[in-house]
């Protein structure tokens, strides 16, 4: 029951910290007309969300090797709640553009602990756990652009700020507590030493930053700018923003079903079908035509996307030996974050600077089909790890 509890905790941590970077992409067009300036530069203060979810990750994984994982995980409970408490009074660009990097901080130091952790709570049901886990962060993606909504109507986008700074406070005191009555896994915190894990681990950390840095590149240029991109093709801001919400939604039950899957299926091969309909579907983005087309594409988009992060996570986690987890997990984590967290300013700077929007996501699908095709070959000539390398 005690570990029941932990997670429990962690999944209402995991809800906050992802809100905490998904809520940029609906304030993508408030913040444009607040702060008077282009969607460059708003591009520019998301990316640093990412970029601020990708920097600690690998000095985190070091960190894991001193500190229990759970202590991590409180920390990073407690910048968020400082960084968002930030962003709230930010009164310019620079200034928000820093609680966006201190908000991206407190996530990448979150999901470097917390997802061994769970992993470990439930070894035997790595891809269930992680998809529920996955899905408690999925639904903060949902309730991001009706959040704003709401916020713009009844108060302002600084209300926003300050209630993830004050469910954080909440959430990261009730996990100290439960923490503290558990019994944590014998497999946590054994792995002291994150050189030898990379070295030990190279192969199979390499695929995983290779599979999702170019596929979360993609998708972080997409979703960031999903609703300007729908008010360029003549939808209503209100409209748009519920479009951003069904991508959302869908990856609820992605995240479950995906979860289940992966635990069942070859997980390589899994994966990469997964990449290929996600090409597929940014495609069929730029081709639907009508609010009717739009909807069914964004509902299709949503779930095959998500559907790769729990496979990702299952993939990685259930493969690694608990010697090697934590490092080698947050070299992957860091690297494949630092690889995607550049699509938003790409985008932006792309836009500004004339080229339309449907050329640009054309563009990322196609190069993302080349990263695929290479990735297929190395699979078929038994190139690709489908687990860990033993210590």
């Amino acid at each position: 029951m005690s570990r029941t509890r932990l997670f429990a905790s962690l999944t209402g941590m995991v809800f906050l910290v992802n809100l905490a970077r998904v809520v940029y992409a609906p304030l993508v067009e408030p913040l444009q007309g607040a702060l008077q300036v282009g969607p460059g530069a708003i591009g520019g203060v998301v990316t640093l969300v990412w970029v601020g979810s990708a920097l600690p990750r690998i000095p985190t994984g070091y960190l894991l090797t001193k500190v229990p994982r759970h202590r991590v995980v409180m920390g990073a409970g407690v910048v968020l709640t400082l960084a968002g408490t930030f962003a709230a009074t930010a009164n310019s660009l620079p200034t928000l553009g820093l609680g966006a990097l201190l908000m991206g901080l407190a996530s990448g130091a979150y999901f470097v602990s917390a997802n061994p952790l769970v992993s470990e709570l439930y070894p035997r049901r790595v891809g269930r756990a992680m998809g529920i886990h996955g899905m408690a962060s999925q639904v903060a993606a949902v309730v991001a652009a009706p959040l704003v909504g709401f916020a713009l109507v009844a108060f302002t986008w600084r209300h926003v700020f300050a209630g993830v700074a004050l469910g954080a406070l909440a959430v990261t005191t009730t996990l100290t507590v439960v923490a503290r009555r558990t019994e944590l896994p014998e497999a946590s915190g054994v792995d002291r030493n994150l050189p030898a894990a990379v070295r030990a681990q190279w192969r199979i950390v390499g695929t995983g930053v290779v599979i999702l840095g170019a596929t979360g590149f993609v998708w972080q240029g997409v979703f960031n700018f999903y609703v300007s991109y729908l008010l360029d093709r003549g939808l209503a801001e209100p409209t748009a923003r519920d479009l951003l919400t069904l991508v959302f939604a869908a990856g609820v039950p992605a995240f479950l079903v995906s979860g289940r899957l992966v635990d069942r299926l070859p997980q390589v091969p899994y994966i990469l079908g997964v990449m290929t309909v996600f090409v597929g579907g940014v495609f069929a983005l730029t081709a639907a035509e009508g609010l009717l087309a739009l909807a069914v594409v964004s509902v299709f988009l949503g779930y095959v996307v998500h559907s790769l992060f729990p496979a990702l996570d299952a993939y990685l986690l259930g493969s690694l030996p608990d010697e090697h987890r934590g490092g080698a997990y947050a070299v992957y984590s860091g690297g494949m974050m630092l690889v995607q967290a550049t699509g938003s300013s790409a985008v932006g700077a792309l836009v500004a600077a004339g080229v339309a929007y449907d050329v640009v996501f054309r563009g990322f699908a196609t190069v993302l089909a080349v990263v695929l095709v290479a990735l297929a070959l190395l699979l078929t000539a038994g190139r690709l790890p489908t687990t860990g390398e033993p210590a």
